[in-house]
């Protein structure tokens, strides 16, 4: 069986921007802005995007390297925006 990713790869990729959206409207640690990155998804108060967490961990890069790596990004909004995706 095929996903629904690989069958309407487009309609998936805007639906997972909208949810993603959605997630920071509420969110403590996400901030989408305009003026920050082109409106990509950020760990709030930083101009680190969301994205750089999870292709580091995919790298097989440590959170504490990743911490490491960006100083200002919390361990604290780093765990958060894990679990967050646990639930997505």
């Amino acid at each position: 069986m095929v996903g629904i990713g690989a069958e309407c790869p487009f309609l998936f990729t805007q639906l997972l921007n909208r949810c993603i959206i959605l997630i920071a409207m509420n969110s403590s640690v996400i901030n989408i802005d305009p003026e920050i990155l082109g409106g990509t998804p950020v760990f709030r108060g930083t101009r680190v995007p969301i994205e750089s967490l999870f292709d580091h961990l995919e790298e097989g890069v440590s959170l504490n390297e990743f911490l490491d790596d960006f100083p200002t990004v919390s361990k604290e909004q780093a765990v958060e925006v894990l679990e967050m995706a646990g639930h997505v």
